[in-house]
């Protein structure tokens, strides 16, 4: 875990139930003022088709939401900034209303075939896409009309931590699980087709 992490969430009633459960608790060095993104992550991020995304509202109540799109639809901008474009949903546009009072997020991004997670702490806000028509073509997911796109949300990046793989159970999409299968459906097609040339 890297240290800005570690200062940023092991708090003081963390530490206390460490060494409460544990008999110690994490020592916490010197950190950066935050984490840059390295190789790893901007690979990671850029083969993500989802992620949970989590906000925190003006009554204190945590709010979190998975967001799916095409293969990286969230982009890297660079070492410490992430943006994703928001299409119009079900409009109750709670996690925009949930950054204009605090700018707190966490991000949650799996890779359940190889059991990879990777947990991102940021500081987020949300740009009309009708006033930012220059960040749209850096964000735009192949496909997609810039009409389309009502929301662009930036994710200043403080730090992150890639979690062990204990307890992630594996889970395939549809189009990995074709891919597997694609080696069996052509051997069984071949196994067909000298079936029937035998009779």
């Amino acid at each position: 875990m890297p240290n800005r992490f570690k200062q940023t969430v092991l708090t003081p009633a963390v530490l206390a139930a460490q060494k409460h459960y544990y008999g110690r608790a994490a020592a916490v060095g010197a950190a950066p003022e935050r984490d840059l993104l390295t190789g790893d992550e901007r690979v990671f991020i850029a083969e993500r088709d989802s992620f949970y995304l989590a906000t925190i509202s003006e009554s204190g109540w945590p709010y979190l939401q998975h967001r799916g799109g095409p293969r990286g639809f969230l982009r890297v901008l660079d070492a410490q900034t992430l943006a994703f474009a928001d299409f119009g949903g079900n409009r109750q546009l709670l996690s925009t209303g949930n950054l204009a009072t605090n700018d707190r997020v966490a991000l949650i991004l799996m890779d359940y075939p190889h059991r990879e997670r990777l947990k991102i702490l940021g500081h987020a806000r949300v740009l009309d896409a009708k006033g930012h028509p220059d960040l749209l073509p850096k964000i735009l997911p192949a496909g997609i009309e810039a009409t389309e796109v009502e929301r662009i949300f930036i994710i200043d990046v403080l730090s992150y931590d890639w979690n062990c793989p204990q307890h992630i159970t594996p889970r395939y999409t549809a189009e990995e699980i074709e891919v597997a299968v694609a080696p069996l459906r052509e051997r069984i097609a071949e196994l067909e087709k000298q079936l029937a040339n035998k009779t």
